[in-house]
């Protein structure tokens, strides 16, 4: 009994959120444990390895090449066939080699005559023996570029894939650009984007003669980047950081390490360009994100039966203010996924960690902790199940500014909400304090966790499979304690008006034995004092005061 009462929790010790390599920023998941800077390094070590050996790859192959191409070419001289079939043999290759010549040449040579002055003359004669060493040569050539194409091709690509972003294109370039644009830069806007573009004309003014070089940066950026549609999402991630990394030395070197200005600077970049790359950057079709998008939100679909009491959540729902903070982070988690900037994205998880702690804070009545905030944070993840969740995250961790998610609340929340995903991801029956029968029964939904008894590891009284169910329940209580006292009300209405039908009566009964007891009697109305004085109606008339003459 007192094995099932005791309560796990999920307690994560805040040391392993911090980078692995010991630098004190914070570690991400999809970094396997590393802070950005410390991955970026790793990952700049392995690919300067990956080059080397491709490279050197290159170099054997175009050695290769040539010792194949010696060998051919020496062992062609020494073995010569009879002259008849030679010859035949020969046209034969020429006529063929002549066609794909023509072929291959064609769209060149159609424009060059409509520019050419020769294009009006004649073309001249070649003799037959000139024309056979002509095809000869020809041969040669066409054999020397096979060969040197394979290493020449791969070294070129191998250089215009490590080549930075800001080195691919040079000012002439950039104005033959601007002349024919891609199809996804002259595509038609949305109101957002010219939004972003207008706010961010408007900002770079205050900053003059810097902010025209930073919008040519940018923008030359934002054309080198549509032609890169088939990079992994690892390799435009390295792009748009280094990206950055250039940008902000430069701010660095111009604001004289004023970081506060080049942050608002970087803010602004951040915005106007992952705004313009959204659609081909988030979610990209190279990558596996939205397999992993299905996988989470089945996942949390199936947990649905878990409880509050299974987390060992510390907020109380029945009380309205953790009510409104609770629906409030749900709302701003599943906002996310409408925003297109990652700052934006990352200040979504912000504000639904902090109405998280101001829950936790209403129902204990104290500062919330650590410790209760991931349980919080896993159970308002499963309530919501965002849309493109793994999608969101990796979206974030590819293309923020790597500054916000090393330090600051933002980077603190952030490194939360991976370890709560992670925790989803591997949740199992000792986790909950369940056997593994019982979890693997609640998974396929043979049983509920409402459906147990008293004997249940959780109080049976506050169970609650569902919030909204829960909510339902409590109503239903809340309806039939107002109908009892609404009838009792009417009840007391009732007898009201019946003792005020009696009260009436009985006022009436004792008004009549008064008037029976005391009979009202009329006296005769009182005359006035010389009423009876007939025969003295005529008096004298006063005496009036004299005045004598003295």
């Amino acid at each position: 009994m007192s094995q099932r009462s005791e309560r796990r929790g999920i307690h994560v010790d805040q040391s392993e959120l911090l980078c692995k390599k010991g630098c004190g920023y914070y570690g991400n998941a999809a970094w396997q444990g590393l802070c950005s800077k410390c991955w970026r390094e790793e990952y700049q070590r392995a690919r300067q390895r990956q080059i080397q050996e491709d490279w050197a790859l290159a170099e054997k192959l175009q050695r290769e090449e040539e010792e194949a191409y010696y060998i051919s070419n020496h062992s062609s001289h020494n073995n010569q066939p009879p002259q008849s079939h030679s010859q035949h043999s020969l046209a034969t290759f020429s006529k063929f080699e002549e066609k794909k010549t023509n072929e291959k040449t064609r769209k060149v040579t159609t424009v060059k005559k409509f520019f050419s002055p020769s294009s009006r003359t004649a073309p001249k004669k070649v003799p037959p023996e000139k024309e056979s060493e002509k095809r000869e040569k020809e041969k040669e050539e066409k054999l020397q570029g096979r060969r040197e194409s394979h290493g020449e091709n791969l070294l070129r690509d191998l250089k215009g894939i490590f080549t930075q972003p800001w080195e691919m294109a040079s000012p002439t370039e950039e104005s033959h650009e601007g002349k024919t644009p891609s199809p996804s830069i002259t595509r038609q806007s949305s109101i957002e984007t010219d939004r972003v573009s207008q706010d961010f004309v408007e900002f770079l003014k205050t900053l003059q003669k810097p902010g025209r070089e930073i919008h040519k940066q940018s923008r030359g950026f934002i054309e080198s980047m549509g032609n890169k549609k088939d990079l992994s999402a690892e390799e435009l991630s390295e792009c748009v950081q280094d990206f950055y990394q250039g940008m902000s030395d430069r701010l660095l070197n111009h604001f004289k390490g004023s970081s506060e200005k080049v942050d608002r600077v970087m803010d602004q970049v951040e915005k106007y360009i992952m705004t313009r790359l959204y659609k081909s950057v988030f979610c990209p079709e190279t990558s596996d994100d939205e397999k992993k998008d299905l996988a989470t939100q089945n996942r949390i679909r199936a947990l649905h039966w878990v409880t509050i009491q299974m987390l060992c959540v510390p907020v109380d729902e029945e009380i309205p203010e953790v009510s409104d903070s609770v629906v409030k982070a749900i709302t701003d988690i599943i906002e996310m996924d409408s925003k297109r900037v990652p700052r934006d994205k990352l200040a979504c998880i912000t504000s639904c960690s902090k109405h998280i702690f101001n829950a936790i804070r209403v129902t204990k009545n104290e500062p919330a902790s650590a410790d209760d905030f991931l349980p919080t944070l896993i159970y308002i993840v499963l309530k919501a199940n965002p849309p493109r969740l793994q999608s969101n995250i990796q979206y974030i961790t590819r293309f923020c500014n790597p500054s916000r998610l090393m330090t600051g609340e933002d980077g603190y929340y952030f490194t939360n909400l991976c370890c709560a995903i992670a925790f989803i991801e591997k949740l199992d029956g000792q986790s909950l304090n369940l056997s593994s029968e019982d979890f693997e029964r609640y998974m396929s939904g043979q049983a509920s966790p409402r459906r147990q008894d008293d004997t249940a590891p959780w109080p049976q009284s506050g169970t609650r499979v569902d919030p909204a169910l829960s909510q339902i329940h409590h109503n239903l209580k809340l309806l039939s304690s107002l109908e009892k006292r609404q009838q009792q009300v009417i009840e007391g209405a009732q007898n009201l008006q019946t003792e005020l039908a009696e009260w009436q009566d009985s006022v009436a009964r004792e008004v009549q034995e008064i008037l029976e007891r005391y009979p009202l009697e009329i006296k005769p109305r009182a005359s006035a004092i010389d009423a009876e004085n007939v025969e003295n109606d005529r008096l004298p008339p006063p005496l009036q005061p004299q005045v004598f003459a003295g």
